[in-house]
């Protein structure tokens, strides 16, 4: 591979003497002393190798021939079993009557298992009847962050910011259609050839999304972004490198000080763990209002109103949407408003309410980086339908939005707080920012994890006369920049 950048080897050489060129020779070194030329490195790298599962064919057999029995054992459970009871069986009970329906079943089937063969099965099924099927071992998986499968044959994990296959399968394709619509239905929700994409959640709130055939061409997908039970901290983030003790510090006294901020960043870059921290330097006396189109946020404070969206019905009526709640939000008393994700027509409500005595509220949207993200405020406003001159737009921004917290995922699965931008005006027509803090990224190891540190810029924060007034007096050498280290 990659011939044209390989290092020729070099003709043998003759123990019989040579004589020179008179033409082309020139003064050499003495043949003994002439040292070997140094191998050149090569200039591309090697790809690196496709995803992939390399079971040994046996195991394969026996999965498949389990495949099989388990498919058997699912049709007796459901003759066997009293579906409308289920809900009041406890987990052991249940076990215990497919245990002893698929003993019979086997029986008849004329099939013997060992053990361990037994109580992985009797657990499938349980899944199978309980749970979502395959997909359970991998909701259970404390380290899987993300569920992705691409048809009933293949399906991806996230692992410490890696994408893994997995060699967990689904029957077939209409298995994995049973196990989608087991969890749609569970939440209101349908999916089918008329409405073939569906946003939900699963019962401990991760977020799922699934687009089935004819949209989806091989197979339905379907992308679970797990719960995470344990709810992360400020303290926890820090000790995880998402950013530093200073910007803790910043960040505790622009929420405290009601600040409207903005958590701007990529898919999975960390928007909502990071609104779920911020959100924690709320005090418990506030009225909080959080609305959101797949209910996600996990607010710790007492007093807190949670709203989701609604999709239309088969008939197209009965849609309830973001704005129409921020609309309600409005006239329900909050001390401060958290739109789970700004992408739409809401954005003019959401400026309103910062603009109009809501300070505090706070808001994800998707961006590069916090000029970006102005940017996108001021194409949702327009995609909004209304008109307004564009100095209008950018002045209404500027007086509702106090900063934004730029946050990504970088290339070695780390994420990371990577801006902390503070809005401090106009000048002419342009929304004038002064970045507070960065990450600043020096180098990579051998291993492709990215080497880094945060440091402040050196310009004094915009709000310190605010901080001091609520009696957040920061110390000033939290601006002052670090040197790498």
């Amino acid at each position: 591979m990659f011939s044209k950048y390989k290092k020729t080897a070099p003709a043998p050489k003759s123990n019989a003497p040579r004589s020179p060129d008179p033409d082309t020779a020139a003064p050499t070194e003495a043949e003994g002393d002439a040292k070997p030329e140094a191998p050149r490195k090569p200039l591309m790298r090697a790809n690196p190798k496709p995803a992939q599962v390399a079971p040994k064919d046996k195991e394969v057999k026996r999965k498949e021939k389990l495949g099989e029995i388990k498919l058997e054992l699912h049709k007796a459970l459901l003759d066997n079993l009293n579906l409308a009871a289920l809900d009041q069986a406890s987990e052991k009970d249940l076990k215990a009557e497919i245990t002893a329906i698929a003993t019979e079943a086997l029986e008849d089937m004329g099939v013997v298992l060992n053990r361990e063969e037994r109580t992985t099965l009797t657990q499938e099924l349980y899944f199978e009847v309980k749970g979502l099927g395959p997909l359970e071992t991998l909701l259970q998986d404390d380290e899987v962050n993300d569920i992705l499968v691409n048809g009933p044959k293949q399906i991806f994990v996230e692992r410490g910011g890696r994408l893994e296959l997995t060699d967990v399968t689904f029957k077939d394709e209409r298995h994995l259609l049973r196990i989608i619509d087991k969890i749609v239905s569970a939440v209101g929700r349908r999916v089918d050839e008329s409405n073939p994409y569906v946003d939900a959640r699963l019962s401990d709130g991760s977020r799922f999304n699934a687009m089935v055939p004819p949209i989806a061409v091989d197979g339905s997908l379907v992308s679970i972004r797990k719960f995470t039970q344990d709810k992360l901290g400020i303290e926890d983030l820090v000790n995880f490198g998402a950013f530093s003790e200073e910007m803790a510090a910043y960040l505790q006294a622009a929420v405290s000080t009601r600040l409207n901020v903005i958590v701007s960043g990529g898919t999975g870059s960390g928007k909502t763990t990071s609104l779920n921290a911020l959100s924690s330097f709320i005090d418990d006396a506030e009225r909080i209002l959080t609305i959101e189109d797949t209910a996600e946020l996990q607010l710790q404070q007492t007093h807190v109103g949670r709203m989701e969206s609604r999709p239309p019905n088969v008939e197209g009526k009965g849609g309830v949407s973001q704005r129409d709640c921020l609309k309600n939000a409005l006239r329900m008393r909050p001390d401060r408003i958290i739109v789970g994700e700004t992408r739409g027509e809401e954005v003019i409500d959401m400026l309103q309410a910062m603009n109009t005595g809501h300070d505090g509220s706070m808001t994800t949207i998707h961006a590069n980086n916090a000029r970006d993200a102005i940017s996108r405020l001021e194409n949702m406003v327009a995609m909004a339908g209304i008109e307004m001159p564009l100095k209008a737009v950018r002045s209404q921004i500027a007086s509702a939005v106090h900063l934004i917290v730029q946050v990504s995922r970088l290339q070695d699965g780390s994420r990371r707080m990577v801006s902390v931008t503070e809005v401090t005006g106009m000048e002419g027509d342009v929304i004038s920012m002064q970045e507070v803090f960065r990450y600043q990224r020096v180098g990579l190891t051998p291993e492709n994890k990215i080497i880094g540190h945060f440091t402040a810029t050196g310009v004094r924060s915009h709000f310190s006369e605010r901080f001091k007034l609520w009696g957040y007096d920061l110390p000033p050498q939290i601006f002052e920049p670090v040197a790498a280290q």
